[in-house]
């Protein structure tokens, strides 16, 4: 069972699981090759419908025998209080323990009839559940889905066993060095702040969150306006549309005393926090500045930026020949095990950083050449650096939708940040509009002189002084 019912697992805000399947723009033997522009441009269309109660409904077709849907919601840990933080993690372990009309044993037994996977993850601002399976299965699988969102048991025993599991799985993650000092991040640059609480929740809510705390949550949050059904694959859009009316047509788009949640601004703050254990091999540092929000105009100037970056691991080969000036200098000097340029974005803010892994002699001299690159694409970023990183990124944005899963989650998410899913050929013209000037402005505004936020894990003895760090976001010249 444990293969057709599971859950997502944690990195970087509990990305979603990748599938294997076949290459959404891969060619069929014996076809002839296409250019890269011609495979953009003939990308299936994503369409989408909204229902009176204003759930919406997305969908790709792409004529595969398989196909996976799934619900998309805006809610996550930061629509939690700290009285009820890991009231969302706790509730995706109990979606697959039984629903009003199957009972535990009843579901799993449908899941394993249809040959499907049934899967969940909850980030910092969305929830998911969704299901990978044979396309003529889609309605058995929107009902299974609708099911598991609305008429979930809920049943104290079945909370009280999931006690015990989530308890394990914390401390689970606190092996998970990467999670750990993202959360750390997280909670010192948004701190005081719904952004600042980990997806996971602390411990002690972990044993005391009741029955009456979820079904608060889910009243609170499941509302059809906040709600996507995506699906990508074998589907039929008017098909899984009809799906939608039968099935979630009566879920409330009314909040009790019209109370509907606003999203209070998290406000960014330059700040640090160190957990030091000399008895670690390795220290686990990011550094981070306040990035753009998910709309935001700058977010294709910031995405080229840390593609200029780039990522490295010792176990990459190059050396010297490596691409990114940072992976080379990492390469030759032995700076660090691995690194890792990133932008977590949020519906209105995000964290713009990097990530790296090193001994404990080498941290000072990593953090500095970190913070030159920062300074590099504030400065001098050459044309050369800007077309290399555009090709890097358009790679990405294409071979990151490999296979239905990954591009129905992607839909999900795109509609419920954007209100409507951004094509392939969008993105590759705003990649192509992106200048050396652009990256330059977009940097400065972002990183030069700004305030880092700054997470330490491990033997961290050698990293500077804060001071010492701020004064490093920028460069006296003359």
């Amino acid at each position: 069972m444990a293969a057709s019912v599971c859950r997502a697992g944690s990195a970087l805000g509990r990305a979603l699981a990748k599938s294997r399947g076949p290459l959404l723009l891969s060619l069929r033997r014996g076809q002839a090759s296409v250019s890269y522009a011609q495979s953009i441009l003939g990308a299936p269309d994503t369409r989408l419908t909204t229902l009176e109660n204003g759930f919406r409904v997305a969908s790709e077709e792409t004529g595969q025998a398989t196909c996976t849907v799934g619900l998309w919601i805006g809610a996550g840990s930061r629509y939690e209080s700290e009285r009820n933080n890991g009231a969302g993690f706790l509730l995706e372990h109990m979606a697959f323990k039984g629903t009003k009309q199957h009972p535990q044993g009843a579901l799993e037994a449908e899941v394993e009839a249809m040959g499907a996977h049934l899967s969940a993850y909850t980030s910092r601002e969305h929830t998911a559940y969704y299901m990978k399976t044979l396309a003529k299965d889609l309605p058995k699988a929107v009902e299974l889905l609708s099911e598991v969102v609305q008429s979930n048991s809920l049943s104290e025993a079945d909370l009280e066993l999931q006690r015990s599991v989530v308890l394990r799985e914390l401390e689970e993650v606190e092996g998970s060095l990467q999670d750990v000092c993202l959360d750390l991040l997280h909670a010192t640059a948004f701190q005081g702040t719904p952004l600042g609480h980990s997806v996971f929740g602390p411990s002690v809510n972990a044993r005391t969150l009741t029955r009456e705390d979820l079904v608060e949550y889910v009243n609170s949050h499941f509302k059809a306006p906040r709600m996507v059904l995506a699906a990508a694959g074998g589907v039929n859009h008017d098909d899984l549309v009809g799906l939608a009316k039968k099935h979630f047509s009566s879920v409330s788009f009314e909040y009790e005393g019209d109370a509907v949640p606003v999203l209070s601004p998290c406000r960014f703050t330059g700040s640090e926090i160190r957990m030091r254990d000399d008895g670690m091999p390795l220290a686990h540092i990011a550094i981070a500045v306040e990035g753009a929000g998910a709309a935001s105009p700058d977010i294709v100037p910031l995405m080229v930026a840390n593609s200029i970056i780039g990522s490295y691991d010792v176990t990459f080969g190059g050396g010297k020949h490596l691409s990114s000036r940072l992976a080379r200098l990492s390469a030759e000097l032995g700076l660090c095990q691995s690194f890792q340029a990133f932008h977590s974005t949020y519906s209105d803010t995000g964290l713009l950083g990097i990530y790296f892994v090193t001994d404990r002699h080498n941290i000072e001299d990593m953090m500095h050449w970190s913070q030159n690159a920062w300074m590099n694409l504030c400065t001098t970023v050459t044309e050369s650096d800007v077309a290399r990183a555009k090709n890097l990124l358009k790679a990405s944005l294409v071979g990151q939708l490999n296979g239905t899963t990954p591009t129905c989650d992607d839909i999900g998410r795109h509609v419920l940040n954007y209100g409507r899913r951004i094509p392939l050929a969008e993105w590759d013209a705003r990649i192509d509009e992106v200048t050396p000037r652009m990256i330059r402005d977009v940097c400065s505004k972002y990183i030069y002189d700004k305030c880092p936020a700054i997470a330490a894990v491990g033997p961290v003895e050698q990293l500077p002084d804060y001071n010492r760090l701020r004064s490093a976001m920028y460069w006296l010249r003359f």
